[in-house]
């Protein structure tokens, strides 16, 4: 379809309705995308469950397994000694590798023989079909979700492997062809069943292949509308949906409440897959990926449609993609890294607790079902708002809306020749270069023989005391007085003094007092020397000085005292504040500049309550959801929204094990329950389901053995 043809489509419809159908079906699509991993698994897990409970029964009595194979259930072509080692041999070892994952076409395959001539040689039931028509799915597409088949087949592909590739090939063709033909197959199933079940067919003969007795007592008038919708292949999701009530109703009658599960989880399999081949279904929604979606590659997006650049893959850059993407719009992110970094949990990269691919996730990664994404790596040098376009690299683009969301980085208040000596943590380049340096910081002091350089060395100083210079702290000690016990033959690293300094009269000065000094006395309890009212006046490689020319030998100095905004600033020639963020109206657009916005930490806004905006992660995201609502309003209605209002939704700050402090204004929180928050709330924010897990997995770890696991120096020793 050309240009022109594409645009003749979507006039037939009203914007109104052309971007409610897009968002309906994108957001539609997200969920079954987030859910069907997990239902994957769930399904998996109540199959295997099933299958091997029978297999462990029979073990645990062997004789009369085999009596039973002998009298009971024999296989005509079958001795019963073979067939009872068979049998049990598939109930106990496929419903392991179907669970795991590991092999699951086979053992699916293995368990749906057994099945077949369970159903076929002894008494047919409605709980064999089930399982029968559950694990056919699971021979043709295989496990998905948290499975070892999907994590090796990626490299089993053109692996040396004899046979791998075409195997693999296969696999693949069964996945996104068979698998389809056996949704079709399901719903004519389902739909002769429902058939038989309102009278038109003789149900004695048809038991051996359909489960009429599982819909028993349907209504007739139900039963025929369902089949209609199965047959035709229309509205399968919500036809599904409507099967599981209706089951469900009659197991709440009391009829056959025990084969209620097993329909249930195929019902889902449809729900969450669709229809297949042959259906009114399968229809649309080609129709949609022609006309409203595109979502094939970029290059099939209309030309027309408005495009959107979005500079900065941070939270508030990512919000703002993430709403805007369900919008009939080309959109481009451009960051000068390939990777989405959680900046909050970057201080554990920093002091050995986490590796830095658990707090960092590929952006093309969070955007590969998205046809009208483009993500390019490039640094932004220069914008020009009366062109329209902006400066990457040696490259140029254009745009419709420009989103600023650059972020900030370290600010030395002027002094940028402390930097050397002094690091901040804004990148993973950051949290890796600080994790180094604190760690030779220790093998250094283990190898010196100066009293004096040793104490030097195990003298650390972090500049300022946010939520950021306390994190860091607590941290350091904790790595100090845990993580490297008994590593040392020479020194005993719980020895290392902790010295945090703030120019203010207390620590964490946006929380209320009361926090903060719990917030102190934690630190104190863990060793740490808190120096108020001190004012850095200077910083070399092995000193800082503070106040009134006190002087503190040290060879580890982090900066976590201030930050300034990115140089989008200078970019629009734009005004901008002390900390050179650009000054944003009401609806966050750049005065003078027509369709560009600034967010995050990028824009001046004072937009709660009269009050700055912190520079915060939920603050960075309400904004570029903002901005993604006011573009949409543009596109739709050409109304306006109104003003952007920021939602302090609380702030939350970790010292050490058991100990955090939270704000939420109505109520305030510290110690272990505080921690337990700051804990949820953190994973909760990560991207991505292995982050979360990864990073979970590290904290228990390290929580129940008082170990950390990425004690690694990387990078070139500029010091020794």
């Amino acid at each position: 379809m050309n240009i022109d043809q594409a645009k003749l489509q979507e006039e037939r419809l009203s914007p109104f309705l052309r971007v409610t159908l897009r968002i309906w079906v994108k957001t539609y699509r997200s969920i079954i995308m987030l859910i069907s991993p997990v239902f994957d698994l769930l399904v998996r897990l109540f199959v295997a469950q099933a299958i091997f409970r029978s297999g462990v029964v029979k073990l645990s009595d062997w004789d009369t397994a085999l009596s039973l194979a002998r009298f009971e259930y024999p296989v005509s072509w079958m001795a019963p000694e073979t067939a009872a080692v068979i049998g049990v041999t598939i109930e106990i070892v496929a419903p392991i590798l179907l669970l795991i994952g590991l092999l699951t076409r086979e053992a699916a395959l293995a368990i749906l023989i057994l099945l077949v001539v369970s159903q076929v040689e002894y008494v047919p039931t409605d709980l064999n079909l089930w399982l029968i028509a559950i694990s056919g799915w699971f021979v043709l597409r295989g496990a998905k979700g948290f499975s070892f088949d999907r994590a090796v087949a990626g490299g089993l592909s053109g692996s040396a492997l004899p046979f791998a590739d075409p195997v693999i090939r296969f696999f693949e063709y069964l996945t996104d062809k068979a698998a389809l033909a056996w949704l079709l197959i399901i719903r004519v199933w389902l739909a002769a069943t429902l058939l038989l079940v309102a009278g038109m067919g003789g149900m004695a003969e048809a038991e051996l292949f359909l489960p009429v007795k599982s819909f028993a007592g349907i209504d007739p008038v139900i039963a025929v509308g369902l089949a209609l919708l199965l047959i035709l292949g229309l509205f399968v999701p919500l036809t599904a949906l409507a099967l599981i009530i209706a089951l469900s109703t009659l197991a709440v009658m009391g009829l056959h409440p025990d084969l209620t599960l097993f329909p249930m989880l195929l019902f889902g399999l449809m729900l969450i897959f669709g229809a297949g081949y042959l259906s009114v279904d399968r229809m649309i929604s080609n129709w949609l990926e022609h006309n409203i979606l595109f979502d094939r590659k970029y290059e099939d997006v209309p030309e027309h449609w408005p495009h959107i650049v979005v500079v900065g893959a941070g939270f508030g850059g990512l919000a703002c993609v993430a709403k805007l993407k369900n919008l009939p719009v080309r959109i481009t992110l451009i960051d000068r890294h390939n990777y989405h970094l959680f900046q909050p949990l970057l201080y554990q990269i920093a002091t050995a607790a986490l590796s830095p691919a658990d707090v960092a996730t590929p952006i093309r990664g969070l955007f590969r079902n998205d046809g009208n994404v483009r993500v390019l790596l490039g640094e932004v040098s220069s914008v020009d708002s009366k062109a329209k376009t902006l400066t990457y690299g040696q490259n140029s683009l254009s745009y419709d809306h420009l989103v600023l969301a650059t972020g900030a980085s370290h600010s030395y208040f002027g002094k940028d020749e402390w930097a050397p000596y002094a690091p901040g943590l804004k990148t993973i380049e950051d949290g890796v270069s600080v994790r180094g340096h604190v760690l030779r910081a220790f093998e250094r002091a283990e190898s010196s023989s100066d009293p004096e350089r040793v104490k030097r060395l195990l003298t650390f100083v972090v500049v300022g005391a946010g939520p950021t210079g306390v994190e860091l702290a607590g941290a350091i000690a904790e790595l100090a007085h845990h993580g490297l016990k008994d590593e040392f033959s020479r020194i005993d690293p719980a020895e290392a003094e902790i010295i945090l300094v703030q120019s203010g009269d207390r620590v964490l000065p946006a929380f209320p007092e009361d926090l903060s000094e719990h917030a102190a006395d934690s630190l104190r309890n863990l060793g740490v020397d808190i120096r108020l009212k001190s004012r850095v006046t200077d910083i070399a490689a092995d000193r800082v000085k503070i106040g009134d020319g006190m002087e503190i030998a040290t060879e580890t100095v982090l900066w976590a005292a201030g930050v300034i905004a990115s140089p989008a600033g200078k970019w629009l020639n734009a005004d901008t504040d002390r900390a050179g963020r650009v000054a944003v109206d009401d609806y966050l657009r750049v005065a003078g500049h027509e369709n560009v916005f600034a967010i995050g930490d990028t824009a001046g806004s004072n937009a709660w309550d009269g009050n700055p905006v912190p520079g915060l992660a939920p603050a960075a995201k309400q904004a570029g959801v903002y901005v993604a609502d006011y573009i949409q309003k543009q596109l739709v209605d050409d109304k306006q929204v109104a003003p952007f209002q920021y939602k302090h939704q609380g702030s939350l700050a970790t010292i050490g094990r058991k100990s955090a402090v939270a704000d939420f204004g109505f109520m305030k929180l510290h110690g272990a329950l505080a921690w337990w928050l700051w804990g949820a709330v953190h994973v909760g924010f990560l991207s991505g389901m292995r982050n979360r897990i990864a990073v979970l997995v590290n904290w228990i770890w390290s929580y129940f053995t008082l170990q950390l696991g990425i004690r690694l120096i990387t990078g070139k020793d500029s010091g020794a």
